[in-house]
C-alpha cells in the first residue's frame, strides 16, 4: 500500500495547488449511460420543480390563511406556529416534518458540495489530496472530510441568522453566475459534446429573476450582501498564492506532497483511474490504479 501510495503523489505541476497535472474535463468524466442520463434528467426536473412549487405555494396560502399577518412575523417558525393553532395534540408533526425537510436538503447538499470540491482539485485549483478517492469504495473521502470540517467551522458563529443570509448570498450569486457560463459555453462553442441540451430560453429566463432578485437584495440589506462579498473575495488571493503562481520554492512543493502522502495513508484513497485514449489529445495515458487491498477482494478501484 505504501509504494501504492507514493507512487500516486505524482510529478511536478506548476501553476496548480499540488504537484499533480489537474485531471480535466473528459467526455469519461460522466457518471453512467448517455442515454439513462438523458431520458432521467429532464424526467427528474419535469417531476420534481412542479411537485415541489405545488408544495411551497399551497403550504404558504394554507399559512396566509389560517395566521394573521401579526402571528405571521412574530412567529420564529412559521410552520410549528401553524401545527400549534390547528392541529392541537398533533402539533408535533410540524416539527418533524420540517426536520425531514432539512435532512433531506442536507443531505443533498453534502453530496453536491463535497463534489465540487472534487471537481476543483481535479481542475487544479484545490490540493491533489480532495481530488482521490476510496481504493474500494470509489467514494471521495477527502472531500467528505473536507466539506465536513469547513462546515464545522461556519458553525462557530453565535448568530445563526446572518450566518444563513451570508451563504444564502453567496450560494445564490454563483447559481447566476453558472448558469450564465453555461450560456457563454453555448455561445462560444456550439458543437461540444454535452449530454444534456435544452433551449437556450430557459437559462435566460432564469437569469432575468436572479438579476432582479439580485439587485433588490443589495438594495434591501446592502451591508449583509456587501460581507458576503468580502468573504467569497477572500478566495483571491489564495489563488494567486496556490494556482497562479507558477515557481513555488521547493520546500512547498515538499510539505505539500508530504501532507498529500499521509492524507492517503489515513484515508486510504487513490486517484481515480482513467480510461485509456481519454486524453489522446494530449497524448498522455494514465494507467489504472489497483489497490492491494483491491485485489485481495477480486476488486478494482475503477473510474467513478
Amino acid at each position: 500500500m505504501g509504494e501504492l501510495l507514493q507512487c500516486e503523489v505524482g510529478h511536478q505541476s506548476p501553476g496548480h495547488l499540488h504537484r499533480r497535472q489537474a485531471l480535466r474535463p473528459r467526455p469519461h468524466h460522466h457518471h453512467g449511460h448517455r442515454a439513462d442520463l438523458q431520458r432521467n434528467l429532464p424526467r427528474a426536473i419535469f417531476i420534481s420543480i412542479p411537485l415541489v412549487t405545488f408544495v411551497y405555494v399551497f403550504a404558504n396560502i394554507a399559512y396566509v390563511t389560517a395566521m394573521s399577518p401579526q402571528e405571521l412575523l412574530a412567529s420564529n417558525a412559521v410552520a410549528v406556529t401553524f401545527g400549534e393553532k390547528l392541529m392541537g395534540v398533533m402539533s408535533w408533526i410540524m416539527p418533524i416534518s420540517v426536520a425531514l425537510s432539512t435532512f433531506g436538503g442536507v443531505n443533498g447538499s453534502l453530496f453536491t458540495s463535497s463534489r465540487l470540491f472534487f471537481a476543483g482539485a481535479r481542475e487544479g485549483h484545490l490540493p491533489s489530496l480532495l481530488a482521490m478517492i476510496h481504493v474500494k469504495r470509489c467514494t471521495p473521502i477527502p472531500a467528505l472530510l473536507f466539506t465536513c470540517l469547513s462546515t464545522l467551522l461556519m458553525l462557530c458563529t453565535s448568530d445563526m441568522y446572518t450566518l444563513i443570509n451570508y451563504v444564502g448570498f453567496i450560494n445564490y450569486l454563483f447559481y447566476g453566475v453558472t448558469v450564465a457560463g453555461q450560456i457563454v459555453i453555448r455561445i462560444k462553442q456550439p458543437n461540444m459534446q454535452q449530454p444534456i441540451k435544452i433551449s437556450l430560453i430557459w437559462p435566460v429566463i432564469y437569469l432575468l429573476f436572479w438579476a432582479f432578485l439580485l439587485i433588490f437584495s443589495l438594495y434591501s440589506e446592502p451591508v449583509v450582501c456587501g460581507i458576503g462579498l468580502a468573504i467569497m473575495l477572500t478566495g483571491v488571493p489564495v489563488y494567486f498564492l496556490g494556482v497562479y503562481w507558477e515557481n513555488k520554492p521547493q520546500c512547498f512543493d515538499s510539505f505539500v506532497d508530504k501532507m498529500t502522502y499521509l492524507g492517503q495513508k489515513m484515508c486510504v484513497v487513490v486517484y481515480p483511474a482513467e480510461e485509456s485514449g481519454a486524453r489522446g489529445d494530449e497524448g498522455e495515458e494514465m494507467k489504472e490504479v489497483t489497490s492491494p487491498l483491491a485485489q485481495e477482494d477480486g476488486h478494482k478501484s475503477e473510474d467513478c
